[in-house]
């Protein structure tokens, strides 16, 4: 699969999807309406290494990170307790190659906040997470929708 796949497939399947690409990154964001400046995001797609990130060895031809923003009971379903947060510009210990091709596993540096990774999915190991990426999408639709109820208390 390529980013363009999953993005595609995403903006198809998934309601109020908005794609936002920067810095070799693309990420996927909950706000159907535009109704906020960026909305909720619960995807990254990130294609080359970054100044304090590169544990994945993005450099690779053809390699890509597909985040997922998990939630805690699916993070600690899959991997168990969450790590503690890194130390600036490290990553987390969890005794996980980060650089391994088409594996589910933590998020190298934002495992904390219970998000995970795989590199460059096969199309079956991408289906296999799409349930994932699915219950990513509704944690995102649940806080997209207190911000915009907060900010429309706000202009009141």
């Amino acid at each position: 699969m390529s980013p363009e796949n999953i993005i595609q497939i995403l903006t198809t399947e998934l309601d109020g999807v908005a794609p936002k690409a920067s810095w070799g990154e693309t990420a996927l964001f909950y706000n159907p309406g535009n109704l906020l400046p960026n909305g909720v995001y619960f995807c990254t797609i990130k294609e080359k290494d970054g100044d304090h990130d590169k544990s994945s060895n993005l450099k690779r031809d053809s390699i890509f990170r597909l985040s997922i923003g998990v939630g805690k009971d699916n993070y600690e379903k899959h991997f168990g307790t969450k790590p503690k947060r890194p130390a600036k510009g490290c990553i987390v210990n969890t005794g996980h190659d980060f650089t391994k091709l088409d594996e589910l596993m933590p998020h190298p540096i934002y495992a904390w906040m219970s998000w995970v990774q795989i590199l460059s999915p096969s199309k079956a190991s991408f289906d296999l997470i799409l349930p994932l990426i699915k219950d990513a999408h509704a944690i995102a639709s649940l806080n997209f929708n207190k911000k915009v109820t907060k900010n429309k208390g706000q202009a009141v």
